[in-house]
């Protein structure tokens, strides 16, 4: 049995710009991509951030762009029902894929994910851009749950993207070169902000707006492993928009669009659920 969002689910991203969405996925899901979360981190691809390699502990860890080559994860994007998730919040007619992320951060981490919005890292402008995080391993706000700023979605502002994890010779240093404001300093600030964030348990998930503010700190527990695969989707008014600071990992050379238009490339972007 897949999950249904229901009007008042939806109603509450559009006010909100997130929702939480309890056991999303089956079990069997939360299973197969924690395989895949131990295959990658013991060879990670040529796109993982890895920020301690080897270390079973203070290891930020991320991989990205693997739908093409795995096989699980490809499975995941196209039958666990997660693209319908993202359409039903989006009330988007079609949801197309964008990229998969695996994201760790194994005991006694201590660099946070920073405060950031998505839409500045990728190639794209719209409205109806969003994620699926689904946590893997239970998690508390205290121990790396993500959180959020309530309804920073609709604000209207474009922020200047952040590094992860930053170290010399970073692999996204790429997002420098990215315009926008500075993101404000939210946590020297909390008590101004609408901060919104669950406790999670293993197949929970968060549905979310390219444009909210969000971060998640560091993982403060010295035994249990935080880990998630985040689904990056598209829906119907998502346009082709290649901009520095932009990934490098899908560019123009790659697609049948041209900026401007809507990022229908079925090869690149697949369609995935439709009404």
């Amino acid at each position: 049995m897949q999950r249904h969002l229901t009007p008042e689910d939806i109603a509450q991203y559009n006010q909100d710009g997130v929702i939480f969405i309890s056991q999303a996925v089956e079990q069997e899901w939360v299973i197969r991509m924690q395989a895949v979360i131990d295959a990658q981190l013991n060879k990670p691809s040529k796109w993982a951030n890895d920020a301690n390699p080897g270390q079973k502990t203070n290891r930020l860890f991320t991989d990205r762009y693997q739908w093409h080559e795995n096989p699980e994860i490809n499975a995941y994007l196209f039958k666990s029902g997660v693209a319908r998730l993202a359409g039903q919040a989006m009330q988007s007619n079609q949801v197309r894929f964008y990229f998969d992320h695996l994201l760790v951060k194994e005991p006694g981490t201590t660099a946070p994910t920073p405060w950031h919005q998505d839409v500045p890292y990728w190639p794209f402008m719209g409205k109806q851009i969003c994620s699926v995080w689904l946590a893997l391993t239970d998690v508390t706000i205290e121990q790396s749950a993500m959180e959020f700023v309530r309804g920073s979605h609709a604000d209207g502002r474009y922020y200047r993207p952040e590094l992860f994890g930053e170290r010399e010779n970073h692999p996204g240093s790429w997002a420098t070169a990215g315009g926008g404001e500075k993101v404000p300093d939210i946590e020297s600030d909390r008590e101004s902000f609408d901060i919104v964030g669950w406790d999670m348990k293993a197949g929970d998930a968060v549905l979310f707006s390219a444009w909210t503010l969000h971060w998640a700190p560091g993982n403060s527990s010295p035994t249990q492993r935080r880990a998630a695969i985040s689904t990056r989707w598209l829906g119907d008014d998502a346009i082709w928009f290649p901009h520095d600071g932009a990934d490098p990992t899908v560019t123009q050379k790659d697609v049948a669009v041209q900026p401007g238009d809507l990022a229908r490339d079925d090869k690149v972007f697949p369609l995935v659920w439709q009404r």
